[in-house]
């Protein structure tokens, strides 16, 4: 495999989706050395067809508002690869997405779900609908016009959608009510679900859980803890939320959140109550961040990420792209030690390589931040065995799958000055155990 070769293909015959062409560059690059030591796979052409999703469904959703219009808006579900296991994947409702976002996180999610130990596949979808700013009646009607056409296309053994940026569990709810209604069977089709109907402990705080226990393995080889570390994060919602629970539970401290309009700076540390004020203003009122400011008297920038302050640890929990390479070097200038992506692809290529030169400890986001979908996996379990599980086992469930990831990526990703190269690591681990799997199905 010429992995610039496969690329510029790719390129050519998917153009204009830059998301989805980096995503590609990132996992080609650190598998192009294990990959040609396996000559079948070139024979198989695997890496094509690992690359090109399964399918891609789009459709039109109307929906009504509150002043009785019709509203119109894209829905998407991208099912990538069920090699060893049912497409699993998080609906993203937000204005930003398109095929090219969705793309590159079901190809980030085939790998990501590889990791878990778990019977997954990858999948993704959504639509560029947002939420914010809604009511309660709109956002209904808009989930259930959405799954109108999306039921035929997944199931308890085909695809199973969960949440993302957009999607809690309020919308969860009213697609999970809107595809029973449908089908006349209760069945595990969604993660992410209330407890009350199917859902897992643990699950809200998994994806933020899962990437502080990756954190302290990565510190342990280090011979540190998190106890007195400065972190930094960056998003208010979900995982931000419980990344914050976790760090403070542990001895950390938390000085950063942010959202779309900008980043507060606490010196003081972001407490317990603070947090809780934090949780109110975003998942009751619906709130921006600058309120926090306005508040507890801190520092508010407009327009702004995060990583000018001073801290030990980042742990970027937003979005895509957010972190580049300016940002970066500002970082390890402020003397960061580790970096763990709580979000998909927060870190930009220019950005990986400034933390890796730097030779500090840096997570992506497949390995970090596969938490949530773990949980998922276990919510599936749950479901088909018509059993739930207290907190603690789930809990510790996940802390053994996070150990699991940790150690496939230094197996696979220790280079030869003892440096562990943490994006080769998760990318090949993931690779071999989807690449092994195709090998055996045949080439249908």
């Amino acid at each position: 495999m010429n992995a610039q070769k496969v690329l510029a293909d790719l390129q050519r015959r998917f153009p204009n989706e830059p998301e989805y062409h980096q995503a590609v560059e990132e996992v080609l690059s650190t598998i192009e050395e294990e990959y040609n030591k396996h000559p079948e796979f070139d024979k198989a052409n695997l890496i094509e067809r690992l690359c090109i999703p399964d399918r891609v469904f789009q459709f039109r959703v109307n929906w009504m508002d509150d002043a009785g219009n019709i509203r119109t808006n894209m829905g998407y579900r991208i099912q990538h690869n069920n090699a060893i296991g049912p497409y699993k994947g998080g609906l993203r409702f937000h204005a930003s997405v398109n095929l090219s976002i969705l793309k590159f996180l079901a190809f980030e999610q085939t790998f990501k779900n590889s990791l878990t130990t778990l019977p997954m596949g990858g999948a993704k979808g959504g639509s560029d609908f947002s939420p914010r700013g809604k009511s309660n009646a709109e956002v209904m009607r808009f989930c259930q016009s959405f799954m109108l056409e999306l039921w035929r296309h997944i199931g308890p053994d085909t695809d199973v959608p969960a949440g993302d940026i957009g999607v809690g569990g309020r919308e969860i709810g009213y697609l999970f009510g809107t595809y029973k209604k449908l089908t006349h069977e209760f069945s595990g089709i969604l993660t992410g679900k209330g407890l009350e109907y199917g859902g897992s402990l643990i699950r809200p705080e998994a994806t933020g859980y899962g990437n502080i226990y990756f954190l302290t393995e990565m510190l342990k080889t280090k011979g540190m803890d998190l106890k007195g570390k400065t972190c930094l994060v960056s998003g208010s919602g979900n995982v931000a939320q419980y990344t914050m629970e976790k760090v403070l539970e542990l001895g950390g401290k938390v000085v950063t959140c942010s959202d779309s309009d900008g980043y507060i700076y606490d010196p003081d540390g972001i407490d317990r109550e603070k947090l809780d004020y934090i949780m109110e203003l975003k998942n009751l009122y619906r709130g921006r961040i600058r309120e926090y400011a306005e508040k507890y008297g801190c520092k508010y920038v407009a327009g702004a990420r995060p990583w000018g302050e001073k801290g030990d640890i980042a742990l970027p929990s937003a979005t895509q792209n957010e972190i580049d390479e300016y940002d970066a070097k500002k970082l390890i200038a402020n003397g960061v030690i580790a970096v763990s992506e709580g979000a998909n692809m927060p870190s930009t290529p220019e950005a990986i390589r400034v933390f890796q030169q730097a030779k500090i400890l840096y997570a992506p986001g497949k390995a970090a931040n596969a938490g949530g979908v773990s949980v998922s996996g276990l919510e599936m379990t749950q479901n088909s065995i018509r059993l739930s599980w207290t907190a603690q086992e789930v809990d510790e469930k996940l802390k053994g799958i996070m150990k699991s990831i940790h150690e496939a990526c230094v197996k696979y990703g220790t280079e030869a000055d003892g440096y562990v190269n943490y994006v080769k690591g998760a990318n090949v681990a993931g690779f071999m155990k989807v690449a092994k799997a195709m090998m055996a199905q045949g080439t249908i």
